[in-house]
Parts: structure tokens; sequence; C-alpha cells
């Protein structure tokens, strides 16, 4: 392989990630899209093949990959243990905040979680041109449709997205500096100020994955999230376990660390209006295994109860 054609796949491979990765909502996934694509856009420049705009080549192949991938995907899923939330992507909150900013949308977890609803077509379409802005005539092509189908499988899919996007707050100075009273509050086991932190109606997610301790189902509102939230902490506590604040998908987090440091888990406040609209934790060891060495909760946890005996 020559350096320009090592340079230009170098080039194309974050690319390549960002859709992939919003298309599946799935870290192992999406690495394994890019690594076939780039295999493919290699194999297309040893036949000689001319490519005009390595830029929608590459966007072509990640994404009827990607489609191919989110079918199959989806079958695994309707049979997940719990609530399935994507695998996370976690970063220092002083990494590069200009370019976070233009990207925290769409990287939410509760975006998406929300494009889980579309068909994969529609978010395909969705995602090419509304994040990554490609042209109706280029969407077209990728998905295998016309451009006015492809225009009409963008607008079904904006506006049930539209529906139930999640808001949040546009000052990201306000969301760090509530992120970080929500923390303090809870290592301080100062409830009732955290308490005073969240919406009436904030929501409570877990993905555990059925391989490590989380709740069954979202919680909603301030009383029984704030109950929860409480009793989640006081095992903490007990269990030692460390907190370090990350940005995960773009929004204010944190990771939580076994007393070796091995990663638990992590969390993801969404706030906006000046108060916390929503938390979500995922502790499925399988989704963390990308950010560092995980531990074993089910086992802090057993052996907490083997000294209450």
């Amino acid at each position: 392989m020559s350096t320009s054609e090592s340079e230009l796949l170098d080039d194309l491979r974050p690319r390549a990630f960002a859709i992939a990765y919003r298309m599946l909502g799935s870290v192992s996934e999406a690495e394994d899209i890019v690594q076939e694509a780039l295999v493919r856009i290699h194999q297309a420049i040893e036949r000689g093949e001319e490519i005009s705009s390595p830029r929608a080549y590459v966007g072509t192949i990640t994404t009827r990959l990607a489609i191919d991938e989110l079918r199959s995907a989806r079958a695994r899923r309707e049979s997940y243990v719990g609530e399935w939330l994507p695998e996370p992507i976690a970063e220092s909150p002083e990494d590069d905040p200009a370019a976070r900013a233009e990207t925290a949308d769409s990287l939410s977890l509760a975006f998406l979680v929300l494009l889980e609803s579309l068909t994969p077509e529609q978010r395909a379409a969705l995602l090419l041109h509304d994040v990554f802005h490609y042209g109706y005539d280029e969407v077209a092509e990728i998905v295998g449709t016309s451009e006015g189908n492809a225009r009409q499988l963008t607008s079904r899919a904006r506006q049930h997205v539209l529906e139930g996007r999640p808001r949040f707050e546009p000052s990201a100075e306000l969301r760090e500096r509530l992120a970080d009273s929500f923390f303090a509050a809870a290592e301080n086991g100062e409830f009732e100020a955290l308490e005073a932190l969240l919406a009436e109606d904030v929501e409570l997610h877990g993905d555990g994955g059925g391989l490590a301790p989380a709740i069954k189902r979202p919680a909603f509102g301030r009383v029984k999230v704030v109950q929860m939230l409480r009793n989640w902490w006081r095992i903490s506590v007990r269990i030692g376990i460390e907190l370090r604040r990350v940005n995960v998908n773009g929004q204010p987090g944190a990771e939580f660390l076994d007393p070796d440091g091995r990663l638990i888990g992590v969390l993801t406040l969404d706030i906006a209006d000046g108060q916390i609209q929503a938390i979500r934790s995922i502790v499925n060891p399988e989704k963390l295994g990308h950010l560092g060495q995980v531990g074993d909760a089910n086992a802090l946890i057993a052996r907490m109860r083997d000294s209450d005996n």
C-alpha cells in the first residue's frame, strides 16, 4: 500500500466511523463496518478504479454495510434483557469543546435511542442528509431509491425524531456547572440538593443487559428517581466505587471505577432549562470494554453481602 493510499484511508476512517456508529449505536459493530469499508476501498484502488469523490464513496459503502448490519442487529435487540442503550463514547471534558458542540446532539444517547424506532433506510437518509449534509441525490444513490423517495424518507424520519427529540441546554458552561453540582451532591450524600437539580418529570434509564445490576425498566418522576439514586449511591460507597468526570456521547457524565481502577459503568445527564431532564446509566460490561479494563460489579456486590452475613 502506497503512502498516499494509506493517508487517504486514514483520512476516511473518522467519517466512516461517525456514520457507522450513529447508524448502529455500537462501537464494536461500527469498527467492524469501518474495517470492511476501508478494505473495499483498498481493493477498488488496487483494481485501478477511479474514485472521484472518496468522501461520497466511503459514505456509500459504510451506509450500505450498516443498513445490512442494522437489520440483523434489530433481531438480536428484540431478545435483549432489560432496556437497550447504545455503547457509550467517553471523552475528557477538556477535549476540543468547539468540535464537541457541533456533534453533541447527534451523538447523544437519547438521540441514538430515538433513531432505533426508524427503519434502517429512514435512519440512513436522516443521518446522511441532516447530520452529514449529503444532498438528496447522493442519499438516493446510497440508499438505492429515487431522489423523491429519499426526500420523503428523510422528511418522515425528521418529523418522527422532532416529536420525541430531547432538548439540551445550549450553554455548555451551564451544563457543566449543573453536572458538577449533581455529582458533588451525590458524592457528599446531599440528596435534597440533588433533588432540586432534577426536573419534575425526570427520567432514569439503565442498561445492564442481564450481566450487571441495573434497573429492569425506566423510572420516571423526581421522587422515585431520587430514591433509586440514593439506594444506588449507598451501595456504591460501600463497595468502594469512585467517580471520574467525563463527557459521554457529547453530554456531561461520569465513569464509575472499582477500587482497582477498573470500569464498572458510565452515566450521562441530559440537561435543559436549568434542570436535569434524564439520567442514563450503562453497566453492561460487554458495552464498556472499548473504554478500558472492565471490573465485575456482581463480584463486588457479592463480597459486600458476604461481609454482612
